[in-house]
């Protein structure tokens, strides 16, 4: 079995890895919240056991536990390198704007076709405490489980052997198609997931650490969450409501006004990334 592995394609490899650790992450807190949900739901008990599990997952990922004969490449793959002070402050500039570009992008979008509402649980038929410990334990996992998985074991080898393009667009087309595993995806919102993972794989490549990404995914999921639980807002809207597309009611000043913004801040963006590329590679200069 370990000489047909090592004899397949980096790209097959890492699509496989990655694949295993999403799903060794996220799986059981799905399950853990499904059946909390049915069993209890006034008591979020799902959450503590989740954390161990948690805590579990990111030791092993980075190198602990057996087989010892592979924990430095798990270290390694994991990519939880420790950044310098002096380059979080560039690495969460770019980032901040990369997705805030990303959101005015959708809003030039949402013009130009339909978006699908985002659902979620009525958080009106649970105990206001028990949603927020569900929602934070979420954020936590999603961030932590898909940061490792999509821009350190599955990204990073394949940046490695092919490139940084390639890698992060290998990353970003999985890192959407897995979201059509939720019943309001659709095809319309693949450009959204594709530009985030965009932003977040640049910010891998560039400090050569999941850690930045990982704040601003686990930040920007807390957000969105309660952004939809208070005004309904999906994830992937820039309004409340959906507005009238273009080929309905012709381009308007709020049409052009976002497309104008859009503009500004994916330049200030791109700006961004490019002081991080010199930033980060100062920083190596120098170990």
């Amino acid at each position: 079995m370990h000489a047909l592995w090592i004899r397949l394609p980096v790209l097959v490899q890492a699509v496989v890895t990655g694949l295993v650790v999403a799903a060794a992450g996220t799986l059981p807190w799905a399950a853990l919240v499904g059946t909390n949900l049915k069993h209890q739901p006034n008591l979020p008990w799902s959450v503590p056991i989740m954390a161990v599990y948690l805590w579990l997952f990111w030791r092993y990922v980075r190198g602990g536990g057996w087989p010892r004969s592979t924990s430095a490449t798990r270290r390694a793959r994991s990519r939880a390198n420790v950044l310098p002070a002096d380059l979080w402050g560039p690495a969460l500039l770019a980032g901040m704007l990369g997705l805030a570009s990303v959101l005015l992008l959708q809003g030039v979008l949402g013009r130009l076709v339909a978006l699908p509402q985002q659902r979620d649980l009525d958080a009106s038929q649970y105990p206001a405490l028990t949603v927020l410990a569900w929602v934070l334990m979420g954020t936590v996992v999603a961030a932590v489980v898909e940061e490792t998985a999509f821009r350190g074991y599955l990204q990073a080898p394949i940046e490695l052997r092919h490139g940084p393009v390639l890698a992060i667009l290998a990353a970003g087309s999985l890192f959407g198609l897995l979201h059509f595993t939720h019943a309001e995806v659709t095809l319309a919102l693949l450009p959204y997931y594709l530009a985030v993972a965009a932003v977040y794989g640049a910010l891998a490549h560039l400090t050569d650490s999941t850690l930045p990404s990982m704040a601003l995914h686990g930040a920007g999921n807390a957000f969105s969450a309660f952004d939809l639980f208070a005004r309904g807002r999906s994830e992937w809207q820039l309004s409340e409501a959906p507005q009238p597309l273009v080929w309905e009611t012709g381009p308007d000043a709020a049409f052009f006004a976002n497309a104008a913004a859009l503009l500004v801040v994916g330049a200030a963006a791109l700006w961004a990334f490019a002081e991080l590329s010199r930033a980060a590679e100062r920083w190596r200069t120098r170990r």
